[in-house]
């Protein structure tokens, strides 16, 4: 028997031991399905299918940096930035009762200097908090979240609320699309600052923890013309304060009106016992807005008992140019002058001084 024989033969009987056919296929294993990521259209842009569930998400925020400058703005010194990082988480899921949302605002400021150096917030140094966190299910919003009287005008002149904004609320808002009404009660946990924003030093008792605070807001859309009105109570200082907005696309841009008036010291308003502002926002370019603005406040003064006295007033001027520099990129500066009667040459936060900021923004 030679080789080849051999070889032959050798074949036959494997093939015959194991059964196979020469026409045999070799099978691959069948690979797992993907599930890509779907878009949400559902709730506007920027949300995605969570994969394997009907709940939508989206990702957004931003990094700010910013100095800011006024007298004796940081210690001696008249001018002090800082850092800021936003990032926001948005869910959203159809149900048979609405869209039930849960929302989770993380806010990280970092600044080495005093407390006042960080405008809109009680937090200094380099700091991570929460900034909102609330579920909210047909209209209704349960949870720590910013107030009606943050959405104050579009420019930086403005004063238009003092103390927190930010609060734990219980609130209803009922939205029509060109109408809308809502009512909350809210907690008014942080105490009352020492100074308002305009650098008066408040008098009145301060406010304790867990005092309940009241509001309200009712407001809509006709064709160029938005306005709404808030009236908030606050029942530890036993006052509350009104406060209507009405935006007009008038010519090249948007005309802004405010008034504000309190019957005394009280959580949500206390830099004056009334006070109205105006702005003229500029749509010069694509890219250029141009905002000029005024304000004047009657009163300015709190006595022991919370009352507003005395005859001081103060008003300030100033614009606002915003200028986005591309996609996702924009610049702010503001320039206000601001006057305190009764304070000319004193060298502190109030009185007669120019004061602002600039602004560098990465949105996503």
């Amino acid at each position: 028997m030679n080789i080849k024989s051999l070889l032959i033969g050798s074949a036959a009987a494997l093939a015959a031991v194991s059964g196979a056919q020469a026409a045999d296929a070799i099978v691959a294993a069948e690979p797992e399905p993907l599930e890509y990521v779907r878009v949400c259209d559902a709730f506007g842009t920027g949300f995605f299918y969570i994969p394997g569930t009907e709940t939508c998400l989206k990702f957004s925020g931003y990094i700010r940096f910013q100095t800011n400058f006024n007298r004796n703005r940081s210690g001696t010194s008249d001018w002090d930035s800082f850092t800021r990082a936003q990032f926001n988480v948005d869910t959203r899921t159809d149900t048979e009762l609405g869209a039930l949302r849960g929302f989770i605002g993380l806010r990280g400021d970092a600044d080495t200097g005093s407390a006042a150096a960080v405008a809109g917030t009680a937090n200094s140094g380099s700091t991570v908090f929460v900034d909102q966190a609330f579920i909210e299910l047909a209209g209704l919003r349960v949870g720590t979240a910013i107030t009606w009287w943050d959405d104050d005008l579009t420019g930086e002149t403005d004063v238009l609320a003092s103390n927190t904004v930010r609060l734990n609320t219980i609130r209803y808002t009922y939205d029509a699309g060109s109408f809308y009404a809502g009512v909350a009660v809210e907690e008014l946990e942080t105490a009352r600052s020492g100074t308002s924003n305009i650098g008066v030093v408040k008098g009145g008792s301060f406010e304790g923890a867990n005092n309940v605070g009241v509001a309200g807001i009712i407001g809509g859309k006709f064709d160029a013309v938005s306005a709404n009105v808030i009236g908030s109570y606050d029942t530890d200082q036993e006052n509350g304060a009104i406060r209507g907005i009405l935006y007009a696309d008038i010519g090249p841009g948007t005309l802004g009106l405010s008034a504000v008036w309190a019957s005394g010291a009280n959580s949500y308003y206390e830099e004056s016992e009334w006070t109205v502002a105006a702005q003229y926002a500029i749509k010069a370019t694509d890219k250029l807005t141009i905002t000029p603005g005024a304000q004047y406040f009657g009163k300015v003064d709190i006595a022991t008992d919370g009352d507003f006295t005395g005859d001081r007033d103060a008003w300030r001027a100033g614009a606002t140019v915003d200028y986005k520099i591309t996609s996702g990129l924009a610049a702010k500066v503001a320039l206000n002058y601001q006057d305190v009667d009764g304070t000319e040459g004193v060298d502190s936060g109030a009185g007669d001084q120019w004061l602002g900021f600039v602004r560098l923004q990465r949105a996503f």
